[in-house]
Order: structure tokens, then sequence, then C-alpha cells
């Protein structure tokens, strides 16, 4: 027996020490290519010092397994990775923007098509034409780099030609949410520091409306939709606006004209405005450098083509979609399918018609997919691949064989931020990962934190502490200027970036982009959404995540959409969940609703109110808010809407009246 426990240490040691020789290679690859783009021997040293302990002090055979199981995903990420550098740093060695790579892409293929929609089909060529015309318009009424020009206009081959246009002379586009109106409008407008704004046809009244609170210098170009038998001039007549169309007839359309300033490589390229979930919109800054990091992280990350048709019903003035996609066709020449309106009901009806192989969502747009009726288009299609994110896990599995979708690419990030992520292999509910074996090549992080405030708990040495597996943390990115993947632009407002960074994270001096959401990841490094921080909150001392409520409690009401939100009950500790239900024409049965929750959620996390919505708003981004509901409570007196609590009494949901709100005001009734 004891030959046979030497004989099996020693196979054992063996196939150790074979699996470390192995990795040998692949480890000063790696840091090899961190050093490169780190651009400090210091980070090359501690790479190598980690190498030396691993060969040293051999690690359990869990860790060899959790390596034989995530290294074929940190391979294919890894390659991905190093191709992106790759990518970016030509360019910047040559100090390439945007309008460079597209001209390239323009020189060789100019007649296929690069955006299609409704009512479009725009070639490369067109597209590029009209970019030039923008460009000379706006250089001869003395536009230059570092101008900003505000651009209000709805999904259309002119937009992306338009911000196109004007950073081929090195002018900044912030690119306008067009649902904004009023002091919402107005304030996107003058925190972007534009001194002249481009707005559609579409948007005179919005404008118009604000036209004479906005700074002086501001200038107005209106662009009419060639189609509209009527051209309204409100604001042209007035002198307050100029015709586009007009200027853009008799514009060069061959070349940019000579002498017009040009922007560099790390230059800023556009501004794209935060969905303004809780409060008003902040203009987040995208350079020339990090679009290309953007467009090009997700290209090769999942696997895409430059083949590929490309169908997005997104907004293009958010990065999903006017970024991530539309980067598609303007640095790889894949052609772009888009939409003016997301329409459940028509999104594979519209992939089926112009046989698009890759489809994106973001938001609750599956779920609104999911919820259609079935149709022939469902699984008559070619799309082999959708993106996104906001897939909620509840429901991925009925989405991808309803719909025949061989892979999904989920993927989180903040526009502003550097904390980006891809799920690479189709594992389900996953938002992405981090590498267990070296998680140094890509320093994203999830550390302890409040998960109420979402403050950093630091140790006794006044550091950041890293979560164990499957404890809920706040997402960090690590801070590294000048690499593309780890630098932080912030917002154009410097006091709002202040907040977004944390200092002094693993060692004195380091600093991190802190995301402000709630993430988990399981012992293979595959991370999982949980909440936003400030969402979750604690009720008969358990911690409620709002986010999964959420999922469960739409999937019981047929797919419509709940906001879950925690509110004051007099003293009691904590907060008490309430979910409101968008459910206009009545079809919930509250009865029913209750006997389900009390099977699919615990005690804890069931709502002790319910709202049944008549109307609900959405973002640009199709997020459902939820900080106006919480500050309207459950005040029958001053909301319209169907009220319910749970009565512990009865064991159900029951109407709540003025009455009985007042009974909870004086805590006469017991939760």
């Amino acid at each position: 027996m004891g030959q046979d426990n030497a004989n099996a240490r020693e196979k054992s040691n063996c196939r150790s020490w074979l699996l470390l020789v192995l990795l040998v290679p692949v480890v000063a690859a790696i840091v090899t290519v961190v050093w490169y783009y780190e651009g400090t021997w210091y980070g090359l040293a501690a790479l190598y010092l980690g190498l030396m302990v691993l060969l040293v002090v051999k690690p359990g055979w869990r860790w060899f397994y959790i390596a034989a199981v995530t290294g074929p995903r940190d391979t294919v990420a890894l390659i991905a990775y190093i191709r992106v550098l790759l990518f970016i740093k030509r360019l910047e060695r040559k100090n390439l923007n945007v309008g460079d790579v597209f001209e390239a892409t323009v020189a060789r293929q100019p007649d296929k098509l690069a955006i299609v929609s409704e009512s479009q089909k725009w070639t490369f060529r067109q597209l590029n034409e009209h970019a030039n015309r923008v460009a000379n318009v706006f250089h001869s009424h003395g536009y230059k780099k570092g101008d900003v020009v505000g651009l209000l206009l709805e999904n259309r081959a002119e937009f992306v030609g338009t911000w196109l246009g004007l950073s081929k002379i090195g002018v900044i586009t912030p690119l306008i949410n067009t649902n904004l109106r009023g002091a919402s409008l107005q304030h996107s407008i003058k925190v972007g520091n534009c001194t002249a704004l481009i707005y559609g046809v579409s948007y005179r009244s919005a404008v118009m409306d604000i036209a004479k609170d906005l700074p002086a210098h501001v200038a107005l170009y209106q662009f009419n939709d060639e189609t509209t038998a009527a051209v309204p001039t409100e604001g042209i007549a007035q002198g307050l606006a100029q015709q586009l169309n007009t200027l853009l007839e008799s514009a060069a359309k061959d070349k940019v004209a000579a002498g017009a300033s040009r922007a560099d490589h790390h230059d800023k390229l556009v501004y794209i405005y935060t969905s303004g979930t809780t409060g008003l919109p902040k203009a987040a800054v995208i350079t020339h450098s990090r679009y290309f990091f953007i467009a090009a992280g997700i290209h090769y990350t999942l696997g895409f083509r430059d083949n590929d048709v490309f169908y997005t019903p997104l907004p293009l003035y958010h990065t999903a979609g006017g970024t991530m996609t539309m980067g598609q066709a303007l640095l790889f020449g894949s052609t772009v399918v888009i939409r003016k309106k997301f329409s459940a009901s028509g999104y594979f009806a519209d992939c089926a018609r112009f046989n698009c192989t890759v489809g994106q969502y973001i938001g609750e747009m599956a779920r609104y997919v999911l919820a259609t009726p079935d149709a022939p288009h469902d699984r008559q299609h070619q799309v082999r691949m959708v993106f996104g994110n906001g897939l909620r896990p509840q429901i991925w599995k009925r989405f991808v064989e309803r719909f025949k979708i061989a892979k999904v690419g989920e993927f989180y990030g903040a526009t502003e931020g550097n904390a980006n992520i891809i799920n690479n292999d189709n594992t389900v509910g996953a938002i992405g990962f981090v590498s267990r074996i070296l998680p140094q090549v890509y320093p994203i992080s999830i550390i302890r934190a409040d998960l109420h405030t979402g403050e950093p708990i630091r140790n006794e040495k006044g550091l950041c502490e890293l979560c164990a597996p499957h404890e809920p943390g706040v997402f960090i990115g690590k801070i590294v200027k000048g690499n593309p993947s780890r630098e932080f632009l912030g917002y154009v407002d410097t006091k709002a970036s202040s907040k977004k960074v944390v200092y002094d994270v693993f060692s004195k001096g380091d600093k991190a982009f802190i995301s402000g959401d709630l993430l988990v990841a399981d012992e293979y490094g595959y991370l999982y959404f949980k909440d936003r921080t400030g969402d979750t909150f604690r009720w008969k001392g358990e911690n409620v995540s709002t986010s999964e409520v959420e999922a469960v409690l739409s999937n019981l009401v047929n797919y419509k959409d709940t906001i879950v939100y925690g509110v004051f009950i007099p003293q009691t500790e904590g907060r008490a969940g309430m979910a409101a239900i968008y459910d206009p024409t009545r079809e919930v049965d509250v009865s029913k609703l209750g006997t389900a929750l009390a099977s699919a959620v615990p005690s804890y996390a069931r709502p002790q109110f319910l709202r049944f919505l008549r109307r609900i708003d959405l973002t640009g981004t199709f997020k459902l808010r939820k900080v106006e509901l919480q500050q309207q409570g459950y005040n029958p007196a001053t909301i319209e809407d169907e009220l319910f609590y749970y009565s512990q009494d009865n064991g159900c949901y029951v109407p709540l009246t003025q009455p009985i709100y007042d009974q909870i005001q004086r805590a006469e009734l017991r939760f």
C-alpha cells in the first residue's frame, strides 16, 4: 500500500510539473504582451516574479482543474485581446483617426452597401460623399479642430455621415438623445459646450422651444428629410437656423478641402450621453482610439466576420448601436441594417428580410421579442448570433431555443468606463469572465463594498479587498494611462468624472474606475450581474436584489414590464419591497400572482406592495426608470394607479386604501 501511495504521489508530481512546464511559454508570452502595452518594466518584473512563484510553490490540483476547464476560454480571449491591441497599436503608430480608416474601407469596396434601412440603401461611396460634404460645409463656416457641434437626428444614414464628416475636420460631435425635451435637451447642449447644433426637421419644435434660452453663440442648422412633401421652415424663416440641405448640395463631395484641420488618433471624437436613469444626462468622452477599442474589441472577441450583415434597432446616439455595431461598417466593411424605432414583432422579420447574420439587443428588448406571438420568421432567418447586454438568465434558454440562435454574446460595460467584459463562450447568464489563471492580463476585479452605498470596504492597511467566489461586490477596472483598454476618459464634466474613480485600491497610489454595479464571480471566473448599488435593499435582515425579483416577477406576469424597488415603512428596519407592473388593461390576476410569488421567491424578497401602472417610461437604451416611482412611494392619495399590499392577516394581496395607508403610517399594521 505504501509503495502504491508513493507511486501515486510520483505520478501526481510528474503531471503537476508537466502542466507547469506547459504553462511557462504561455505565461511568458502573456507577460511580454502586457509589458509591451503597459509600458513599464515594473509590471513585467512583477509578472515574471509571479511566474517564479508559480514554479516554486505549486498550486493545488483544484487550481489545475479550473485551469484545464477555463483554459480554452481564456486562450480564445487572449488571442482576441492581442489582436485588438495590435490593431490599435498599428493605427496609433500611423496616427490614424476613424475617418482615415473609413476612407481605406471605402477604397476597398466603394459600391458595397454600408447602411440599410426601411427607406435607404447607402453604399460606402455614398456615405463618404455625404461625410465630405458635411466636412466642407462646416470648414467653410470656420469650424475647426476642437470645436463642438451637437447632433439631434433620428436613425438614418445621414446621422452617421454627419458626425463622420465633422470628425474629418477635427470637430467633436455630442450625440444627443432624441427623446429629450425642454430643460433636459437644453442641459445636454450646454454641458457638451456646443458651438452649433444640427437637428432633424422632426425635432424643430423641441429645438425652437429652447432656442432663445441657448447661449447666443450656438448656431442652428436644420436638416430636412427629402421625402417630406411639405418642408417646415419654422426657425429658418425667423432667422434662427440655416437650411443644411441647401448648403450640402453645393459642397464638394470627393474630398475634404485643403487646409482643413485634422483629428489625431487620441483626439476626442464624439460625446455619448448616459441614459439619465438617475438624473440629467452626463456627456461621456469617446476619443478616436476609444472608438477603435470598442468596435475592434467586440469584433475580435465574438468572432465577427467582415461579410456579416448586422441588424440594430438601437438608437445610434448610444454606444451599443452607434459604436459597437456601426463600427463594424466603418472599420471592417460590414453592412449594418438600422431601424428608426424598435419593433418587437418586426425584429426577426427584419432579420429575415435583409438576410442579417448578427442581431443586436439591449435592456428589455429580448424580453419584448420573446413576448410576441409565434410567427414563421421566428426560425426562418440567417442569424447565427445575437449580442448585447440585458438578456436575463431566466429567459435566455427560451429565447435561443425559440429563435434558433446558435450563440449569444452577452457583454457588460459603461460608455465612460474601462471595466468592459464579454461572455465569449455562450455560458448562460454570464456577462463575461475574469481569468483565474492570470488575472493580471486584464485587470478587472470585484471588491468588497457596502451593498447599499457602493462604498469600498477597506482593510487595516486602508486598501480594498477582493471578493471570494460567489461573494457579491462592486466591479472595478484598473486605470492605466495610455493603454486604450485601461484608460478612463470619463465625462466632459470633470467633477462627475472624479466620482467614478477610487484610489489606493490594492496598493498606495493606484486607482480604478468604479462601476457602481454589484457583480458576483463563480469559481471559474464567470461574472454575473446582481444589481445596481443603491437598488439592493435590506428587509427582514436579508439583502434583496431588485433585478432578481424583477426577473422572476416578469416571468409570472407574461413578460410584462416590472420594476422593483425599496420603500420605507415607519418604525420598521430597512426597506420593504414594492413592485410596479405595467398592465394598462389589467390582465394580471392578483390572487394568482400572490400564490405564485409565494413559491417563487423567499418571503423576505416578496414585494409588500404592488402598483399596476397605466403608463411607463423607458430610457433610450430600453431601461426602466425607477427613481421617480421610488420617490412616489405607495400613498393612494397621490397615486392614481391601483395599489395593493400584502396582508399578513389574510396571507394575500388586498387593495391598499387610504385608511389602510394611514394605519401603516401609524405603525398599526405588521409586516
